[in-house]
C-alpha cells in the first residue's frame, strides 16, 4: 500500500494512492485517525487497506500538494558513510565497528516537486539519495532481523541534501544537515509487505536527468538490523519516526571537480517499488538566511 500526506487548499490529510488516485484516509477511517503518524501509532494500517479496497478516489494526484508522508516525526536520525563506494570516495576505507548516526529536524523536509530553497551562505549545496525506513510500533530492542521487519512500517525515498562547507566545520555534521527546509522527504511511504527481498531494492540519483549515484540495499555496510539494533541501544523509536539509511557513491562533493547544486537543478531519487521523488532548487529570497 502507498501512502501520502498532502495537502489540497486549506485542508492537510493523508491518503492511500491506487490506479485511479487518491483515497482519503481520513475521511475513509471516519477520523479514527487524521496523520500517516496516528495511523501507525493507532495499528490501523490493515483496516485502512480494507476499508480502501473498491473505495472511489478523492482526488487525482495532479490537485494536490505533496507533503513529507511524516511530516512530524519525533526522531529524524540519519547514518553517515553507510555505503562501501562512498566511504571509499570520502577516504573512509576501514569498515567501523558502530554505525555513525546523526539528527535532522522536522521543519528542514519538503515533499515531493515542493521547492528546495539554496541557503544563502553556503557555495556547496549537494545531493545524497537515500531509502528511508518509517518506524511503525513503539519499540526499544532490536536484535533479531524479525525485530527490524516487525518495527518498520514502510520505506521511501530521500534526499538528505547537505551543505558541505557547513557539515566540514568541525567533527559535527548537525549544521550542515538543518537548514530549513533542505532535505526532501516522499512521495510516498510504501507498506513493507510490498518488498519480498529487501537488498534488491534499488536506490538512484538523477541531477538534470544525469544519473549521479546507482546501487542496491545489499551494499549497506550496515544493514536495518544493524542500523536499528545500534539505534535501540541508545533511544527507543516510536511510530512515525523516520531512519535515513546512507547514500551511496558518487555524490557531488567527491566529483574531481566537486559538482554542487545550484538554482534551476533538479533531482530525482527513484527507489524501487516506491517512486520518483523530484525537486527543482531554487534561489532563496533576498535578504533570506
Amino acid at each position: 500500500m502507498k501512502l501520502l500526506t498532502y495537502r489540497i487548499g486549506d485542508k492537510v490529510s493523508f491518503g492511500v494512492l491506487t490506479a485511479d488516485g487518491v483515497i482519503d484516509g481520513a475521511e475513509t477511517l471516519g477520523g479514527e485517525a487524521t496523520s500517516i503518524r496516528e495511523l501507525l501509532e493507532r495499528d490501523l494500517t490493515g483496516r485502512l487497506e480494507r476499508l480502501s479496497a473498491g473505495r472511489a478516489a478523492t482526488y487525482s494526484p495532479a490537485e494536490i500538494e505533496f507533503l513529507p508522508p511524516v511530516p512530524d516525526p519525533a526522531k529524524i536520525l540519519c547514518v553517515g558513510v553507510n555505503y562501501v563506494d562512498h566511504r571509499e570516495e570520502t577516504g573512509h576505507v576501514d569498515k567501523p565497528e558502530h554505525p555513525t548516526v546523526f539528527s535532522r529536524f522536522a521543519d528542514t523536509q519538503v515533499g515531493h516537486e515542493q521547492p528546495v530553497v539554496h541557503p544563502p551562505n553556503t557555495r556547496q549545496l549537494d545531493y545524497e539519495g537515500e531509502v528511508a525506513i518509517v518506524i511503525g510500533r513503539h519499540v526499544s530492542v532490536i536484535e533479531t532481523g524479525a525485530d527490524a521487519r516487525a518495527a518498520i512500517a514502510g520505506l521511501s525515498c530521500y534526499n538528505d541534501l547537505s551543505a558541505r562547507d557547513w557539515q566540514l566545520h568541525n567533527s559535527q555534521w548537525l549544521p550542515g544537515k538543518n537548514f530549513h527546509g533542505v532535505g526532501s522527504f516522499g512521495p510516498y511511504l510504501v507498506t513493507l509487505d510490498e518488498f519480498d527481498d529487501l537488498g534488491s531494492v534499488r536506490l538512484t540519483t538523477r541531477v538534470n536527468g544525469e544519473l549521479r549515484q546507482d546501487a542496491t540495499l545489499d551494499q549497506l555496510v550496515f544493514d536495518f538490523t544493524a542500523i536499528l539494533g545500534y539505534i535501540t541501544g541508545f533511544t527507543s523509536l516510536a511510530p512515525g519516526d523516520v531512519i535515513a539509511t546512507g547514500t551511496p557513491g558518487g555524490v557531488g562533493l567527491a566529483a574531481k571537480p566537486p559538482r554542487f547544486l545550484a538554482p534551476g537543478d533538479v533531482t530525482e531519487i527513484e527507489v524501487s517499488g516506491v517512486g520518483v521523488l523530484r525537486n527543482e532548487v531554487v534561489a532563496a529570497p533576498e535578504g533570506a538566511r
